[in-house]
């Protein structure tokens, strides 16, 4: 996330393991079905075209693609020949690295999953080691995304039944252990291994006692200390992460920077995972798939006023980007908007998955999303921007934001911040969530 290093990467610039995996999260956003022929020969051809200008992709991999014909029998026999050529022993931990999109692209059925998992591991790792581990990795996924829980043995059945007991042995190994213990972990097994325990010992591993939300960030955390391969331990890692505790929980600052090929950012991966996840089923004129949000049937979106404690600080509705003032270079989001919806001057937009709704279930990470997202805009502030914060109508998720931006950074009192507030958004009536979370017993607590 800084960037640099021998390779010289840009801050928050994904690596070869996410990169591998876009052409299969658009093949799923298309709603593709990632088992067949053709489609796996899209997706080779993409592989090849982006190998040739890649920054450090791995030795197996890259032997491959620069070897095989760009089509999908092509790489798989230069798998093979890999394989055969190396004493039968091909596990390199690349096909496990991008296997994420998948578990999106078969939510419904986990017999199809399996196989579709086992058929895009096998484009450039033969060895079944690298396929076992992809279709384990896949289900766990799978799995969390629809049950909110972690259970990573959920695929053993999904294997041949000579190898079941094998994979059992190695992840009771991944939970007596922590990441750094597994110094091989460019071989598929260990990177499997070190990613589980990465989230198995989280709370053992943790710097300072967080929120449940706060699990993913140290999740891979963990994986990157562990060391040594530590990107795609991380990005496998981060696939499962991100199932069990969802976008909200990434932090704002690594939203706001994460980036790489073909030019995407990471509100354009959660558009595309969300499209595969309704298995490429698009409405053009809702979210994600709409270029604007049209939010005029709420009312009043026009609402656009100065923060009363901080005058660098625009508070409004989601019509404010159409009218935004020239002092204005950053945006906070806190509703959804489409990709042509924020103007193009502005360079730093962070998009906040927040919705205005008091059930539990709809905002699992309530109060890390609010008091990470005032903690972003206090970065903004520090690096000399104007920030509009805006919602759909300036109604709820606007004045609580503001609200605790004042009371967490500017230290005012909470009943003070909310008078002024009101006196500036007369209209301004937060759900009964986000009042109960801006007590002021729970300003300082935690976070």
């Amino acid at each position: 996330m800084t960037g640099g290093g021998e390779l010289g990467w840009n801050p928050g610039e994904w690596t070869d393991d996410t990169a591998m995996a876009i052409p299969l999260l658009r093949a799923a956003a298309e709603g593709k079905d990632l088992r067949r022929e053709d489609v796996q020969d899209d997706i080779a051809r993409r592989w090849s075209e982006w190998a040739r200008s890649a920054t450090g992709l791995g030795a197996q991999t890259g032997a491959i693609l620069a070897s095989a014909e760009p089509t999908a029998a092509g790489l798989r026999r230069a798998a093979q020949e890999y394989h055969d050529s190396h004493g039968g022993r091909s596990a390199g931990n690349g096909s496990l690295m991008r296997t994420a999109p998948l578990a999106l692209a078969y939510l419904p059925n986990p017999f199809a999953l399996a196989e579709a998992a086992r058929a895009i591991s096998d484009l450039t790792h033969a060895d079944p080691d690298a396929g076992d581990a992809c279709v384990i990795w896949a289900l766990a996924i799978r799995y969390s995304v629809l049950s909110g829980d972690l259970d990573v043995r959920i695929g053993l059945d999904a294997l041949p039944a000579e190898r079941r007991g094998l994979w059992a042995d190695r992840i009771e190994a991944a939970e007596r252990s922590v990441p750094a213990d597994f110094e091989h972990n460019g071989w598929v097994v260990e990177a499997f291994q070190a990613a589980w325990a990465s989230m198995r010992n989280v709370r053992l591993l943790m710097d300072v006692d967080h929120s449940e939300a706060d699990l993913l960030r140290q999740s891979i955390e963990n994986a990157v200390r562990g060391g040594r391969d530590a990107d795609t331990v991380a990005a496998i890692t981060g696939a499962l992460a991100g199932a069990r505790y969802g976008v909200s929980a990434v932090p704002a600052e690594w939203r706001s920077l994460v980036h790489g090929w073909p030019g995407l950012r990471g509100a354009d991966l959660v558009r595309l995972g969300l499209t595969a996840a309704r298995n490429g089923r698009q409405n053009r004129n809702q979210w994600p798939s709409a270029p604007r949000v049209d939010y005029s049937a709420y009312g009043d979106v026009s609402t656009l006023v100065r923060h009363p404690h901080d005058p660098k600080v625009w508070l409004g509705a989601v019509g404010a980007l159409d009218a935004l003032p020239d002092e204005v270079d950053a945006v906070v989001s806190l509703c959804r908007v489409g990709p042509v919806q924020v103007p193009d001057r502005i360079r730093e937009h962070l998009e906040v998955w927040l919705v205005d709704d008091p059930s539990p279930e709809k905002n699992p990470n309530l109060e890390f999303v609010l008091y990470d997202t005032v903690d972003a805009i206090a970065r903004l502030r520090a690096h000399g921007r104007t920030v509009l914060v805006h919602g759909a109508t300036a109604r709820s998720r606007t004045p609580t934001v503001a609200a605790l931006y004042s009371a967490r950074h500017l230290g005012r009192p909470m009943d003070e911040v909310l008078l002024d507030l009101q006196r500036v958004l007369p209209a301004a009536s937060p759900n009964e969530a986000f009042m109960d979370a801006l007590r002021p017993r729970r300003i300082w607590q935690g976070y």
